[in-house]
């Protein structure tokens, strides 16, 4: 008998691909995918603990799942199984069983390839529950099976996990452990899989994914540049990008990757998070800004049309108006096509978070808002210069309009085209004929 899964993904791309891995997991059990809450057997949070607020987000929306549970319960007679996942089940596992005694399963970002266990465990109609946020001595990319259904024309693919860098702000070394690359034969085999099914473009994904150093099949040690050599090998395989960088691992190879790869994109996305070197040491970054900026010409030097994007914090404790126009003097000076930019804000458990010198709220989103504004006008400056221009483009789905489809350029940029859905999936040539803030408009030629 199916059963329906419905999960509830928030955060970063990596939890897009444990989203949808924990589909590939559940299948064997019966879960087939669905788009809603509402009607579901069972109901996964994957979480994200990096804004602020995040944990108590969560909670909210347990809240009305706890309303759906017993109405599923009183008036259908059926058992529903609520479960959360991620960072915020990694970092307050405890709390939440505290707060929310109606959750039937807790699992951590490294153990749900154990989800099929935790199912046979938690009983929701005795109230047993289960939890699992254990850091285990198994991989748990060789404890995953193959993927229950095509993932599309552009897919994530993760080859890497954690991070050892210890940023002053982040929780990631605490919620997703040391940092981890996977043997490049079990990512070669994915993306192979992939492939076979339809994907022509892979993002491969890691909180610091140019710090992979994964065992290769000869048993000698692959940087990131050379497994995206290997991987630029499959045939059908016409796109390659990866996130998220750090700029201390842009290494030479990596760098000239981007000069001698056809299939990687001209498209990096480098968090610097502050222009001030006063606050980029404060969040033991590691680097400077000049550093920043060497990287940053080295790249240009090899690809000129490379498209950069970023991310940055304003207000992080100690900032102070001097060290915010040194931020805005790194945007002027690099000039992204895309850019993240947020309000710090503390999470518990890192260093910063107990920091006296917090700057006031106000001030904070004065600085957010002519961050913003600079930033826009880089991206939609970006948009305008790809005027006339020709690219290729992955039509990934139907547009929002009728007789329209939607994809990406090589710059990451959102693609609007007159089309229907047999261009889904294929690379189409197109002339950019208009330019919006956030997207561009192509005819296809």
């Amino acid at each position: 008998m199916t059963k329906k899964l419905f999960i509830k993904t928030y955060g970063c791309q990596m939890n897009v691909y444990d989203s949808d891995r924990m589909t590939d997991v559940l299948a064997p059990l019966g879960y087939a995918p669905t788009s809603q809450a509402d009607g579901a057997d069972m109901v996964i949070l994957n979480t994200c603990h990096i804004r602020e607020k995040a944990s108590e987000k969560v909670f909210s929306e347990l809240g009305r799942l706890r309303m759906m549970k017993e109405h599923a319960r009183d008036q259908q007679g059926r058992n529903v199984t609520i479960a959360v996942a991620g960072c915020v089940a990694q970092a307050e596992g405890e709390e939440i069983t505290r707060r929310a005694p109606w959750v039937d399963i807790v699992v951590g970002p490294q153990t749900y390839h154990r989800l099929p266990e935790l199912v046979s465990r938690a009983d929701p109609a005795a109230r047993t529950r289960a939890i699992d946020t254990e850091f285990p001595e198994e991989i748990k990319f060789d404890q995953l099976p193959g993927e229950h259904a095509p993932r599309g024309p552009a897919a994530f693919l993760s080859v890497q996990e954690g991070c050892d860098k210890f940023c002053a702000f982040c929780v990631v070394p605490y919620t997703r452990g040391a940092e981890f690359s996977r043997p490049a034969k079990g990512v070669i085999e994915e993306a192979r899989r992939l492939v076979g099914s339809g994907t022509c473009e892979l993002t491969l994904l890691g909180q610091n994914v140019n710090a992979y150093h994964g065992e290769a099949p000869d048993g000698s040690i692959w940087s990131l540049a050379r497994l995206i050599r290997e991987l630029a090998e499959i045939d059908g395989l016409h796109r390659i990008r990866y996130t998220t960088s750090h700029p201390l691992d842009m290494d030479d190879d990596l760098i000239l990757a981007h000069r001698d790869i056809p299939a990687l994109m001209p498209y990096l996305h480098l968090p610097v998070q502050s222009g001030s070197n006063h606050i980029l040491e404060a969040m033991n970054r590691r680097h400077d800004r000049d550093a920043y900026f060497r990287v940053i010409d080295r790249l240009r030097d090899v690809r000129p049309d490379l498209a950069l994007s970023g991310d940055f914090i304003v207000g992080f404790p100690g900032e102070s108006d001097r060290d915010f126009a040194d931020t805005l003097s790194l945007v002027d000076r690099v000039r992204y096509a895309s850019a993240y930019s947020f309000k710090y804000s503390p999470r518990p458990g890192t260093p910063a978070a107990g920091e006296d010198l917090q700057v006031p709220e106000d001030v904070k989103s004065d600085r957010l808002e002519a961050l913003q504004q600079l930033l826009n006008a880089q991206q939609y400056a970006f948009n305008q210069s790809t005027l006339g221009t020709r690219m290729d483009v992955l039509v990934e789905r139907a547009g929002g309009r009728p007789g329209q489809v939607a994809g990406r350029s090589p710059y990451m940029q959102a693609v609007n085209l007159v089309g229907d859905e047999t261009l889904v999936g294929r690379i189409v040539s197109c002339e950019v004929a208009e330019a919006r803030q956030n997207s561009i408009v192509g005819s296809v030629l």
